[in-house]
Protein backbone atom coordinates (compact mmCIF):
# COMPACT_ATOMS: atom_id res chain seq x y z
CA UNK A 1 0.00 0.00 0.00
CA UNK A 2 1.24 3.34 -0.88
CA UNK A 3 0.96 5.83 1.86
CA UNK A 4 0.67 9.31 0.98
CA UNK A 5 0.13 10.73 4.78
CA UNK A 6 3.63 12.69 4.74
CA UNK A 7 2.14 14.96 1.86
CA UNK A 8 2.24 18.76 3.25
CA UNK A 9 0.03 21.50 1.83
CA UNK A 10 3.29 23.55 0.48
CA UNK A 11 5.01 23.68 -2.78
CA UNK A 12 8.58 24.92 -1.12
CA UNK A 13 11.25 23.09 -2.89
CA UNK A 14 12.16 20.60 -0.51
CA UNK A 15 15.89 20.53 1.07
CA UNK A 16 15.08 17.10 3.63
CA UNK A 17 15.01 13.72 1.77
CA UNK A 18 13.81 10.54 3.29
CA UNK A 19 17.40 8.70 1.63
CA UNK A 20 20.90 10.07 2.25
CA UNK A 21 22.87 11.62 -0.63
CA UNK A 22 25.08 9.36 -1.47
CA UNK A 23 28.28 8.56 -4.05
CA UNK A 24 27.59 6.23 -6.92
CA UNK A 25 29.22 2.18 -6.58
CA UNK A 26 30.56 2.93 -9.86
CA UNK A 27 30.04 4.68 -13.17
CA UNK A 28 31.31 4.43 -16.68
CA UNK A 29 30.90 5.08 -20.10
CA UNK A 30 28.97 2.93 -22.54
CA UNK A 31 29.61 3.35 -26.85
CA UNK A 32 26.25 2.74 -28.16
CA UNK A 33 26.93 3.98 -31.33
CA UNK A 34 29.65 4.61 -34.32
CA UNK A 35 28.28 7.33 -36.36
CA UNK A 36 29.33 9.32 -34.53
CA UNK A 37 31.06 7.59 -31.49
CA UNK A 38 27.93 8.22 -28.99
CA UNK A 39 29.17 7.03 -25.18
CA UNK A 40 26.81 7.11 -22.27
CA UNK A 41 27.92 8.46 -19.40
CA UNK A 42 25.80 6.17 -16.44
CA UNK A 43 26.31 5.89 -12.78
CA UNK A 44 24.93 2.87 -10.80
CA UNK A 45 23.76 3.98 -6.52
CA UNK A 46 21.58 1.52 -3.73
CA UNK A 47 21.97 -1.83 -4.06
CA UNK A 48 23.70 -3.82 -6.50
CA UNK A 49 21.26 -6.90 -6.07
CA UNK A 50 18.62 -4.66 -5.89
CA UNK A 51 15.19 -4.42 -7.44
CA UNK A 52 16.48 -2.24 -10.76
CA UNK A 53 15.24 1.16 -12.00
CA UNK A 54 16.12 2.61 -14.66
CA UNK A 55 15.52 6.98 -14.47
CA UNK A 56 15.56 8.62 -17.61
CA UNK A 57 15.87 12.55 -17.57
CA UNK A 58 14.18 15.01 -18.75
CA UNK A 59 14.70 18.05 -21.62
CA UNK A 60 15.86 16.17 -24.06
CA UNK A 61 18.84 17.08 -23.17
CA UNK A 62 18.71 17.52 -19.58
CA UNK A 63 21.03 15.51 -18.17
CA UNK A 64 20.30 13.34 -14.68
CA UNK A 65 22.23 14.71 -11.16
CA UNK A 66 23.40 12.64 -7.88
CA UNK A 67 20.08 14.23 -6.60
CA UNK A 68 17.83 11.87 -8.54
CA UNK A 69 19.49 9.00 -6.91
CA UNK A 70 17.65 9.86 -3.40
CA UNK A 71 13.88 9.23 -4.65
CA UNK A 72 14.77 5.39 -3.79
CA UNK A 73 15.23 3.29 -0.91
CA UNK A 74 19.02 2.38 -1.59
CA UNK A 75 18.70 -0.65 0.32
CA UNK A 76 15.91 -1.93 -1.88
CA UNK A 77 16.87 -0.90 -5.50
CA UNK A 78 19.64 -0.55 -7.88
CA UNK A 79 19.26 3.03 -9.23
CA UNK A 80 20.63 3.37 -12.55
CA UNK A 81 21.26 7.21 -13.91
CA UNK A 82 22.74 8.24 -16.92
CA UNK A 83 22.83 11.08 -19.36
CA UNK A 84 21.16 10.66 -23.17
CA UNK A 85 23.24 10.87 -26.33
CA UNK A 86 24.59 14.79 -26.39
CA UNK A 87 24.29 15.95 -22.85
CA UNK A 88 25.83 15.82 -19.88
CA UNK A 89 28.85 13.35 -19.33
CA UNK A 90 28.07 11.56 -22.55
CA UNK A 91 30.28 12.10 -25.48
CA UNK A 92 30.03 14.07 -27.62
CA UNK A 93 28.07 16.83 -26.26
CA UNK A 94 25.94 19.66 -28.48
CA UNK A 95 27.96 22.17 -26.34
CA UNK A 96 31.54 20.85 -27.13
CA UNK A 97 31.62 18.86 -30.35
CA UNK A 98 28.60 21.00 -31.93
CA UNK A 99 24.97 20.01 -33.17
CA UNK A 100 26.80 18.78 -36.54
CA UNK A 101 28.35 16.04 -34.91
CA UNK A 102 26.25 15.29 -31.43
CA UNK A 103 22.79 15.54 -33.17
CA UNK A 104 23.88 13.13 -35.49
CA UNK A 105 21.90 9.87 -34.84
CA UNK A 106 20.39 11.52 -31.98
CA UNK A 107 16.44 10.62 -32.01
CA UNK A 108 14.13 8.94 -29.88
CA UNK A 109 14.35 5.45 -31.59
CA UNK A 110 18.33 5.57 -30.61
CA UNK A 111 17.42 6.78 -26.80
CA UNK A 112 15.16 3.52 -26.57
CA UNK A 113 17.42 1.39 -28.07
CA UNK A 114 19.98 3.08 -25.85
CA UNK A 115 18.08 1.96 -22.98
CA UNK A 116 18.40 -1.55 -24.09
CA UNK A 117 22.07 -1.44 -24.44
CA UNK A 118 23.24 0.05 -21.00
CA UNK A 119 20.48 -2.77 -19.66
CA UNK A 120 22.56 -5.61 -21.19
CA UNK A 121 26.30 -3.87 -20.17
CA UNK A 122 24.44 -4.05 -16.93
CA UNK A 123 23.38 -7.29 -16.96
CA UNK A 124 19.64 -6.56 -15.52
CA UNK A 125 18.10 -9.54 -17.79
CA UNK A 126 14.87 -9.44 -15.71
CA UNK A 127 12.17 -6.75 -15.63
CA UNK A 128 12.83 -3.52 -14.44
CA UNK A 129 11.11 -0.10 -12.60
CA UNK A 130 11.19 2.78 -15.47
CA UNK A 131 10.93 5.99 -13.51
CA UNK A 132 10.85 9.46 -15.42
CA UNK A 133 9.86 12.64 -15.60
CA UNK A 134 8.97 15.51 -18.47
CA UNK A 135 10.68 14.17 -21.53
CA UNK A 136 11.61 11.44 -19.40
CA UNK A 137 7.81 10.55 -19.18
CA UNK A 138 7.65 10.29 -22.82
CA UNK A 139 10.60 8.61 -23.38
CA UNK A 140 9.54 6.16 -20.34
CA UNK A 141 6.13 5.47 -22.33
CA UNK A 142 7.54 4.90 -26.15
CA UNK A 143 10.18 2.59 -24.37
CA UNK A 144 7.61 0.55 -22.31
CA UNK A 145 5.02 0.49 -25.49
CA UNK A 146 8.10 -0.71 -27.65
CA UNK A 147 9.76 -3.38 -25.10
CA UNK A 148 6.83 -3.88 -22.32
CA UNK A 149 8.45 -7.24 -21.40
CA UNK A 150 11.16 -5.41 -19.76
CA UNK A 151 8.95 -3.29 -17.52
CA UNK A 152 7.71 -4.00 -14.65
CA UNK A 153 6.53 -0.71 -13.50
CA UNK A 154 6.09 3.13 -14.72
CA UNK A 155 6.39 5.90 -12.67
CA UNK A 156 5.82 8.98 -14.39
CA UNK A 157 6.27 12.66 -13.19
CA UNK A 158 4.98 15.71 -15.13
CA UNK A 159 3.77 14.19 -18.32
CA UNK A 160 4.84 15.44 -21.20
CA UNK A 161 2.96 14.19 -24.85
CA UNK A 162 4.53 16.95 -26.94
CA UNK A 163 1.96 17.80 -29.23
CA UNK A 164 1.73 21.06 -31.04
CA UNK A 165 -0.25 22.87 -28.42
CA UNK A 166 1.64 21.84 -25.55
CA UNK A 167 4.83 23.30 -26.89
CA UNK A 168 3.24 26.44 -28.41
CA UNK A 169 1.84 26.77 -24.76
CA UNK A 170 5.43 27.14 -23.72
CA UNK A 171 6.89 29.04 -26.12
CA UNK A 172 4.75 30.46 -28.47
CA UNK A 173 1.77 32.18 -26.59
CA UNK A 174 1.45 35.90 -27.13
CA UNK A 175 4.85 36.52 -28.85
CA UNK A 176 3.36 37.35 -32.47
CA UNK A 177 1.93 40.47 -31.19
CA UNK A 178 4.34 41.01 -28.33
CA UNK A 179 5.83 44.16 -29.76
CA UNK A 180 2.38 45.65 -29.92
CA UNK A 181 1.23 44.29 -26.97
CA UNK A 182 3.57 42.75 -24.57
CA UNK A 183 0.88 42.47 -21.98
CA UNK A 184 -2.11 40.93 -23.50
CA UNK A 185 -3.27 37.90 -22.66
CA UNK A 186 -3.74 37.06 -26.56
CA UNK A 187 -3.39 33.25 -26.60
CA UNK A 188 -2.67 30.99 -24.09
CA UNK A 189 0.22 30.31 -22.51
CA UNK A 190 3.13 30.15 -19.54
CA UNK A 191 3.79 33.76 -20.32
CA UNK A 192 1.11 35.03 -18.24
CA UNK A 193 1.92 34.24 -14.88
CA UNK A 194 5.64 34.86 -15.72
CA UNK A 195 5.62 37.89 -17.97
CA UNK A 196 9.43 39.26 -16.57
CA UNK A 197 11.13 35.84 -17.86
CA UNK A 198 9.19 35.58 -21.39
CA UNK A 199 9.89 39.06 -21.56
CA UNK A 200 13.67 37.86 -21.88
CA UNK A 201 12.93 35.14 -23.84
CA UNK A 202 11.08 36.77 -26.70
CA UNK A 203 13.27 39.86 -27.68
CA UNK A 204 16.02 37.56 -28.51
CA UNK A 205 13.81 37.07 -31.40
CA UNK A 206 13.61 39.99 -33.34
CA UNK A 207 10.05 41.05 -34.17
CA UNK A 208 8.86 40.15 -37.87
CA UNK A 209 10.02 36.56 -37.13
CA UNK A 210 7.97 36.38 -33.44
CA UNK A 211 5.19 34.21 -35.46
CA UNK A 212 7.41 31.52 -34.96
CA UNK A 213 9.50 31.41 -32.08
CA UNK A 214 10.53 27.43 -31.60
CA UNK A 215 11.37 28.31 -35.65
CA UNK A 216 13.60 31.70 -35.27
CA UNK A 217 15.01 29.63 -32.43
CA UNK A 218 15.89 26.38 -34.22
CA UNK A 219 17.18 28.87 -37.12
CA UNK A 220 20.15 30.40 -34.74
CA UNK A 221 21.11 27.09 -33.58
CA UNK A 222 21.40 25.82 -36.69
CA UNK A 223 23.21 28.81 -37.82
CA UNK A 224 27.25 28.82 -39.12
CA UNK A 225 28.52 31.25 -37.28
CA UNK A 226 31.03 33.24 -39.16
CA UNK A 227 31.96 35.73 -36.98
CA UNK A 228 32.23 36.09 -33.19
CA UNK A 229 28.90 37.79 -33.54
CA UNK A 230 27.32 34.86 -34.74
CA UNK A 231 28.79 32.60 -31.57
CA UNK A 232 27.76 35.18 -29.10
CA UNK A 233 23.96 34.96 -30.49
CA UNK A 234 23.90 31.69 -30.28
CA UNK A 235 25.13 31.67 -26.77
CA UNK A 236 22.78 34.05 -26.05
CA UNK A 237 19.66 32.28 -27.61
CA UNK A 238 20.83 29.01 -26.09
CA UNK A 239 21.07 30.36 -22.29
CA UNK A 240 17.66 32.02 -23.34
CA UNK A 241 15.87 29.12 -24.48
CA UNK A 242 17.55 27.29 -21.06
CA UNK A 243 16.81 29.97 -18.42
CA UNK A 244 13.19 30.31 -19.82
CA UNK A 245 12.80 26.82 -19.06
CA UNK A 246 14.40 26.54 -15.82
CA UNK A 247 12.34 29.92 -14.51
CA UNK A 248 8.77 28.38 -15.12
CA UNK A 249 9.78 24.96 -13.66
CA UNK A 250 9.54 26.22 -10.11
CA UNK A 251 5.61 27.05 -8.88
CA UNK A 252 7.37 29.76 -6.61
CA UNK A 253 10.67 31.17 -8.81
CA UNK A 254 14.05 30.77 -7.19
CA UNK A 255 15.17 34.50 -7.04
CA UNK A 256 16.89 34.93 -9.85
CA UNK A 257 19.09 32.46 -9.73
CA UNK A 258 18.72 30.66 -12.64
CA UNK A 259 21.07 27.16 -11.73
CA UNK A 260 22.32 25.30 -14.19
CA UNK A 261 19.78 26.58 -16.49
CA UNK A 262 22.28 29.54 -16.74
CA UNK A 263 24.99 27.45 -17.05
CA UNK A 264 26.62 28.30 -20.61
CA UNK A 265 27.83 24.64 -21.44
CA UNK A 266 24.65 22.62 -19.95
CA UNK A 267 22.16 25.61 -21.86
CA UNK A 268 23.93 24.91 -25.35
CA UNK A 269 23.56 21.26 -25.30
CA UNK A 270 19.71 21.41 -23.24
CA UNK A 271 18.81 23.98 -25.49
CA UNK A 272 19.94 22.79 -28.63
CA UNK A 273 18.67 18.76 -28.22
CA UNK A 274 15.00 20.24 -27.23
CA UNK A 275 15.11 22.55 -30.33
CA UNK A 276 16.41 19.66 -32.47
CA UNK A 277 13.51 17.28 -31.04
CA UNK A 278 10.97 19.58 -31.34
CA UNK A 279 11.11 20.70 -35.12
CA UNK A 280 10.81 16.91 -35.63
CA UNK A 281 7.97 16.30 -33.67
CA UNK A 282 9.64 14.30 -31.41
CA UNK A 283 10.97 11.82 -33.80
CA UNK A 284 7.62 10.29 -32.81
CA UNK A 285 4.26 9.53 -35.53
CA UNK A 286 1.16 12.08 -34.21
CA UNK A 287 -0.17 10.43 -31.17
CA UNK A 288 2.15 7.67 -31.30
CA UNK A 289 2.01 7.38 -27.10
CA UNK A 290 -1.94 7.83 -27.36
CA UNK A 291 -2.67 5.93 -29.97
CA UNK A 292 -0.61 2.67 -28.17
CA UNK A 293 -1.12 2.76 -24.64
CA UNK A 294 -2.75 -0.27 -25.31
CA UNK A 295 0.32 -1.97 -25.09
CA UNK A 296 1.22 -0.89 -22.29
CA UNK A 297 -2.65 -1.13 -20.24
CA UNK A 298 -1.29 -4.64 -18.34
CA UNK A 299 1.75 -2.16 -16.77
CA UNK A 300 1.33 -0.91 -13.29
CA UNK A 301 1.80 3.04 -13.84
CA UNK A 302 1.69 5.74 -11.45
CA UNK A 303 1.72 9.21 -12.11
CA UNK A 304 2.44 12.42 -10.21
CA UNK A 305 1.94 15.71 -12.18
CA UNK A 306 1.82 19.52 -10.62
CA UNK A 307 -1.00 21.24 -10.68
CA UNK A 308 0.27 24.39 -11.43
CA UNK A 309 2.59 22.84 -13.85
CA UNK A 310 3.82 25.49 -16.66
CA UNK A 311 6.24 23.56 -18.25
CA UNK A 312 3.93 20.39 -18.71
CA UNK A 313 0.36 21.62 -18.29
CA UNK A 314 -1.60 19.18 -16.33
CA UNK A 315 -4.30 18.67 -19.24
CA UNK A 316 -1.45 16.08 -20.36
CA UNK A 317 -1.92 14.11 -17.98
CA UNK A 318 -5.74 14.09 -18.30
CA UNK A 319 -5.29 13.08 -21.91
CA UNK A 320 -3.12 9.89 -21.03
CA UNK A 321 -5.47 8.85 -18.02
CA UNK A 322 -8.24 9.40 -20.60
CA UNK A 323 -6.31 7.23 -23.38
CA UNK A 324 -5.72 4.38 -20.93
CA UNK A 325 -9.35 4.36 -19.78
CA UNK A 326 -10.26 4.05 -23.10
CA UNK A 327 -8.53 0.75 -23.46
CA UNK A 328 -10.26 -0.32 -19.84
CA UNK A 329 -6.82 0.39 -17.62
CA UNK A 330 -6.12 3.15 -15.33
CA UNK A 331 -2.92 4.25 -13.49
CA UNK A 332 -2.32 2.84 -9.92
CA UNK A 333 -2.12 5.85 -8.52
CA UNK A 334 -2.58 9.26 -9.99
CA UNK A 335 -1.22 12.34 -7.41
CA UNK A 336 -2.14 16.02 -8.45
CA UNK A 337 0.48 17.74 -6.18
CA UNK A 338 0.36 21.66 -4.99
CA UNK A 339 3.39 22.38 -7.47
CA UNK A 340 4.80 23.25 -10.44
CA UNK A 341 6.96 21.08 -12.67
CA UNK A 342 9.96 20.79 -10.87
CA UNK A 343 10.67 16.96 -9.63
CA UNK A 344 12.03 18.93 -6.66
CA UNK A 345 9.17 20.67 -5.32
CA UNK A 346 8.47 19.12 -1.57
CA UNK A 347 5.02 17.70 -2.55
CA UNK A 348 6.29 16.08 -5.75
CA UNK A 349 9.43 14.67 -4.65
CA UNK A 350 7.04 13.13 -1.21
CA UNK A 351 4.66 11.75 -3.60
CA UNK A 352 7.50 10.15 -5.95
CA UNK A 353 9.70 8.64 -2.65
CA UNK A 354 6.30 7.30 -1.31
CA UNK A 355 4.95 5.30 -4.52
CA UNK A 356 8.40 3.76 -4.69
CA UNK A 357 8.30 3.03 -1.17
CA UNK A 358 5.07 1.44 -1.87
CA UNK A 359 6.21 -0.61 -5.37
CA UNK A 360 5.32 -4.14 -5.37
CA UNK A 361 7.99 -6.31 -5.45
CA UNK A 362 9.72 -7.60 -8.90
CA UNK A 363 8.85 -11.01 -9.21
Amino acid sequence: MIDFSGLQATSAITDEWKYPAADPNRSGLLQVDTAPDHKLYWEEYGNPAGEPVMVLHGGPGGACAPVMARFFDPARYRIILFDQRGCGKSEPTVAKAGPTVALIRNTTDYLVEDINALRAALGITGKMHVFGGSWGSTLSLVYAIRHPQHVASLILRGIFIGAREDLHYMYQGNAATFAEAPFALTEPGSYVTYPDEWKAFVEVIPAGERGDMMGAYKAIFDMVPASDADRALQLRAALAWSIWEGAISNQIPKDDDAGKFGDAEFALSFAQIEAHFFANHLFLEPDYILGNVDRIAGIPMHIVHGRFDQVCPLTQASRLIDALAAVGAAPVSYVRTNAGHSAMELQTALALSAIMDGLAPIR
